[in-house]
């Protein structure tokens, strides 16, 4: 007999050979979900899978993320069974799940068209229809080759080749097979709701020295609801892509002459980014750090000594020679920060040191993960470093966690999602440090009664992570802010203070980012408002309006005085017809436009549009100032929100 412990910590005993499936078989599921697949003592396994020990047992279905990768990694071999069938010829590549959905990878001589993919998801349904067992088939490697070379699947046998493991597991489907870890749903026709997205290309294993394959992206869901509401929210991102409205609204680009991966900020965009950057800046001095500069190069020497040369060095853009010796462009602004701690004796009266830098760095990303201000090969860190005491820790942790959910909460972000990283099995430093700093970390969440998720193994080297995710208006989840402890540079650089014993004693540094950069965390506000900024952040906050040649005089002193007060203002007086004016400040995501014809010129008022919500009445011009000004103060910080005179 063994003995099987369920989530509710309800035990129960069977003879062993029992099925993960017969174990579960009468265990209640939440939301009428059907269930997928089991996790036996953390490990995802097929329901099919014999127990013969004591366990512990948990249902997987698609509410559970690793249900969803289940579900999605049975839905890409089905499109990978769809495809052979509608095109023998493609060959078989790699098909795992990813965030949202799946994709699988085959090597064709063309370009699927949209054709091609109406024919595979014809294909792709029949198979759910034919509702096939996915049969577990274990092999030795010696066996599995030729089994895939009588198949011309050269990229299996490659893959095969490459595997350490002597015996390799296969996944039958009908008369489809296909080389896989597993684990699957138990038939195709658990698949509920399927859709082929997308085609593009990919270079097999990421390397552009290798040859091109053709990539079909695809979604799956156990209902029809469900997809139409995915395919809703795909339609939604799209209509948000950052990389258009950028371009429509004016606010970056990116051009061949100079560089892909290289940002342009325009007049429109860079306004916004003074904005940000302000605000940062403000926010950091009132909370006690101080601001510095470093420069964008060094000498080679100086990435020897922090270890960057050795561990980031292929993301690291090649040196240039400078009077015979070599600098190189900076990918980090933290060992400029310590030299800067090193230029004097510090005591451990000096601690904490907060230092906080808009430091532009630079990586040498590959062209084909570049993604408009998302991935780029130079972008600005909002980086802060601090060093303190080991008794300072935990205060100094909740108050960046303090400080980064305001920041957050102040551009428009309330869900947040937060994971607490610990030691890995390759790690500098000792025990004793680690399991400080992890404590310190923990406690600072408990005390400030943050929920986190804990990954074990999952930090950096050089000490434990705090990680925190924001979820945009579609509920997408985008990494921005970091707070990593470091033992490492310290090491390195041999940092030291004077304690009140009058030793050398070693900070503690930490590694902060609120952001994470500002191209970055620029994207994501672009998508989040879809470019409708709020009114603080808008690059034009009112547009004025002219029926005609008579009213300009009045726009443009109307104009002057909203600079006066510090707000961002432009007229347009052309003479063209107002529905074309007010749709291209429409357009143009002006949060207000003030409409002007001789009976407010005569009344000294304007009539006020707001974005979206269309006309909001008439106000004089005082008022309307006054309106706009409390309405700034409640966002912002009393500096970029004007008070009228």
């Amino acid at each position: 007999m063994i003995e099987v412990t369920y989530p509710d910590k309800s035990r129960r005993s069977y003879e062993s050979g029992i099925t993960a499936f017969a174990a579960l078989e009468d265990y209640p599921l939440p939301n009428n979900r059907t269930l997928l697949a089991a996790e036996v003592d953390g490990v995802a396994v097929d329901l099919s899978t014999v127990l013969t020990s004591d366990i512990s047992i948990n249902p997987l279905t698609f509410d559970a993320d690793i249900g969803k990768e289940v579900y999605w990694h049975t839905s890409a071999h089905i499109l990978a069974q769809a495809v052979k069938t509608v095109f023998p010829t493609a060959k078989l590549a790699i098909g795992p799940p990813i965030d949202a959905g799946f994709y699988y990878d085959f090597g064709f001589e063309r370009a699927f068209t949209p054709e091609d993919l109406d024919r595979i998801e014809g294909e792709v349904h029949s198979i759910m229809k034919a509702d096939y067992p996915l049969q577990r088939m274990e092999s030795s490697q010696k066996d599995a080759i030729p089994f895939f070379q009588d198949r011309d699947e050269s990229y299996k046998v490659e893959i095969i080749e490459s595997i350490s493991d002597p015996s390799v597991s296969m996944y039958r489907q009908g008369d489809f097979i296909d080389l896989c870890r597993g684990p699957h749903v138990p038939s195709t026709g658990r698949i509920g709701a399927f859709k082929v997205l997308s085609g593009a290309g990919a270079y097999w294993r990421g390397d552009e020295h290798n040859p091109m394959l053709q990539r079909i992206y695809g979604i799956s869901f156990p209902t029809q609801e469900e997809l139409d509401q995915h395919l809703h929210l795909l339609e939604e991102a799209k209509r948000r892509d950052h990389r258009k409205l950028g371009k429509e609204l004016e606010l970056f680009s990116v051009s061949d002459e100079t560089g892909p991966g290289l940002i342009l900020w325009h007049p429109k965009g860079a306004m916004v980014r003074h904005l940000i950057e302000t605000f940062w800046r403000e926010q950091h001095l009132e909370r006690g750090y101080e601001l510095v500069y470093s420069p964008h190069i060094a000498r080679l020497d100086l990435w020897k000594q922090s270890g960057h040369l050795d561990f980031y060095q292929e993301n690291m853009f090649a040196s240039m020679p400078v009077e015979g010796n070599a600098y190189q462009l900076k990918p980090m602004n933290c060992p400029f920060h310590i030299i800067i701690y090193k230029s004097r004796l510090r005591s451990y009266r000096d601690l904490p040191l907060r230092w906080a830098e808009l430091g532009t760095v630079y990586r040498h990303e590959r062209s084909g993960v570049l993604h408009g201000l998302l991935r780029v090969r130079g972008f600005t860190q909002d980086d802060a470093h601090i060093f303190c005491r080991p008794d300072q820790l935990a205060d100094e942790v909740v108050g960046i966690i303090e400080f980064t959910f305001a920041t957050l909460r102040r551009f428009g972000f309330e869900h947040f999602e937060t994971f607490l990283s610990t030691r890995p099995e390759h790690a500098v430093g000792s025990d004793e440090d680690w399991q400080h700093a992890t404590d310190s970390l923990e406690s600072a969440l408990q005390r400030l009664d943050v929920p986190y998720t804990t990954d074990p193994g999952e930090g950096v080297f050089y000490g434990p992570k705090i990680d925190i995710k924001i979820r945009d208006v579609l509920g997408r989840a985008w990494q921005c802010s970091t707070i990593q402890l470091d033992f490492n540079l310290p090491q390195r650089f041999g940092l030291a203070f004077t304690g009140p014993d009058g030793k050398p004693h070693q900070p503690i540094m930490i590694h902060r980012a609120i952001f994470g950069s500002i191209e970055r965390f620029m994207g994501i506000l672009i998508e989040h408002f879809a470019g409708a900024f709020p009114t603080w952040l808008a690059p034009v906050q009112v547009k004025v309006l002219t029926l005609g040649e008579t009213q300009s005089s009045y726009a443009s002193d109307l104009v002057v005085q909203l600079k006066q007060q510090g707000f961002r203002a432009e007229a347009d007086l052309r003479s063209e017809k107002m529905n074309l004016k007010i749709r291209e400040a429409e357009t143009a995501k002006v949060p207000y436009m003030l409409v002007v014809g001789d009976r407010e010129v005569t009344a000294g008022t304007v009539s006020i549009r707001k974005r979206k919500d269309g006309p909001a009445g008439t106000m004089t011009r005082a008022a309307f100032i006054e309106m706009l000004a409390a309405e700034m103060s409640e966002h912002v910080s009393t500096s970029l929100a004007p008070t009228p005179s």
